[in-house]
């Protein structure tokens, strides 16, 4: 008996997500279904594209409004079958202070993970989280420091060097953390490139043999 594969109406998928050149929210994907449940839902509007129209909110709204429209555009999606992907940033239902608890989640397991470390390869591990040129903890941290001294400056009208003594201040902080993350760095690296140490079960090549063994 020869079985056939059954076929599947699967509506294409869409993507709703803030542009973070524009900070337009924009709709990508889907048919003219959910280009229309889009529009009665969530008021989008359509706009032609390099590649076809595509659909997008209109300007001027705040950011608690771009999230009540992408979400009420998503769940009446969802409830007509089709595939949606809502960037969470846009998920007004999404629980207050989830990332804020998340990251604390994250920190405790991470101070977990290297008290219970070990090899010199999990602190590795762990050191690599903090400081990674891009991913790391420590670099994303300075990066949020550094835009709050730009904002900071541009709000009180200063110039660069000429900032009050705290700005300043925060300024050098920004500098120091990019020299703290080399040297953690550093130390990932040595931390890396250690050799395990020989187990106990495991004598050391040179070891000098008993004198049961010299005896045979």
């Amino acid at each position: 008996m020869t079985f056939r594969e059954p076929d599947f109406w699967v509506l294409e998928y869409v993507t709703i997500v803030k542009d973070p050149r524009t900070g337009l929210v924009v709709a990508i994907g889907g048919t003219e279904k959910a280009a229309d449940i889009l529009q009665r839902a969530g008021g989008f509007l359509s706009a032609p594209g390099p590649r076809g129209d595509y659909h997008r909110l209109p300007h001027g709204l705040s950011v608690e409004q771009q999230r009540l429209k992408a979400t009420a555009a998503s769940h009446a999606l969802l409830a007509a079958g089709h595939s949606v992907h809502l960037d969470p940033a846009l998920n007004a239902l999404a629980t207050p202070n989830g990332d804020h608890d998340a990251a604390l989640r994250y920190l405790a397991r991470l101070a977990e993970r290297v008290t219970a470390a070990e090899t010199s390869g999990e602190i590795a591990e762990a050191l690599t989280e903090i400081a990674a040129p891009v991913t790391g903890l420590l670099p994303l941290i300075r990066e949020v420091v550094v835009r709050a001294w730009i904002a900071a400056s541009d709000l009180q009208g200063a110039a660069p060097g000429e900032e009050t003594e705290p700005l300043a201040r925060l300024r050098d902080t920004a500098g120091s953390m990019s020299q703290a993350a080399h040297m953690i760095l550093r130390a990932r690296n040595h931390a890396a490139a250690r050799t395990p140490r020989p187990t106990a079960s495991t004598p050391p090549a040179n070891a000098t043999p008993s004198s049961a063994s010299c005896r045979r």
